[in-house]
């Protein structure tokens, strides 16, 4: 759930004939919490408006291409853009906003495992929330259980960083929402996350260059605390990734 934000006062409902976008957004403000581009909001969304969603967003979306002196009526190529780029947006690069968090199984660590188990590296689709740019790179992840942690199976991992990575985001606080959702979620005493990432923001306006990436590292517990533990999942990283 989004964090609260510091004042929200109860906005009042707005009617079954608003749009939408007013009556999620109602529903997010009367509750108090925080609804940034990279927050999960698929608490406040009833069946049947993600579907009044995607057209209240080709309809804004074939505002933004006539603003753009594109004449859609003629153009073959970009007739049905505003209907694909809103079905993208909902549907896929951000869906991660929109949709609840996948199942996943969380099993006892029977076999009282207590050693480093390092996950990767796993691809990552995302996008700046600055320019809506993609983002686009790979995740490890580093997890030192004890016998009181929840395992979860290896896909899990997976499926839940394209869940947390399908919203817009900067990779700084991206990284640390991840982190933290497997951190509560298993309980272990370390934990570790590298992503590293390509930003087409800077490859594809701006500087254009085409060779910076990103990279960035959360420890928490163990691997914070132990500087052997933080440089063998670094030295075993690091090999994987040569």
């Amino acid at each position: 759930m989004p964090k609260k934000l510091p004042a929200a006062a109860a906005a009042s409902a707005p009617g079954p004939e608003a749009p939408a976008s007013e009556r999620i957004r109602a529903r997010i403000l009367a509750s108090g919490q925080r609804f940034n581009a990279n927050d999960n909001i698929a608490a406040f969304i009833e069946p049947g408006e993600l579907d009044q969603l995607l057209g209240e967003v080709q309809q804004q979306m074939a505002g933004v291409l006539r603003t753009l002196v594109i004449d859609t009526d003629s153009d073959h190529n970009t007739q049905d853009t505003a209907r694909r780029v809103a079905k993208m947006y909902l549907n896929e690069v951000f869906r991660g906003r929109y949709v609840a968090a996948p199942p996943v199984t969380e099993f006892p660590n029977v076999e009282q495992l207590n050693e480093l188990m390092i996950v990767g590296p796993i691809t990552v689709r995302s996008a700046c929330s600055h320019h809506f740019c993609p983002i686009l790179g790979k995740v490890w992840i580093g997890v030192m259980p004890n016998e009181h942690s929840n395992l979860i199976g290896l896909s899990k991992y997976a499926r839940l960083t394209e869940w947390v990575m399908s919203r817009p985001q900067i990779q700084e606080e991206a990284v640390t929402q991840l982190s933290s959702l497997l951190y509560d979620m298993m309980q272990p005493d370390g934990l570790a996350l590298v992503m590293e990432a390509d930003h087409f923001c800077m490859h594809w306006r701006g500087v254009k260059d085409m060779d910076s990436k990103m990279i960035n590292s959360v420890m928490r517990g163990s691997f914070l605390k132990d500087a052997n533990l933080r440089r063998e999942f670094l030295s075993l990283l690091n090999r994987n990734k040569s």
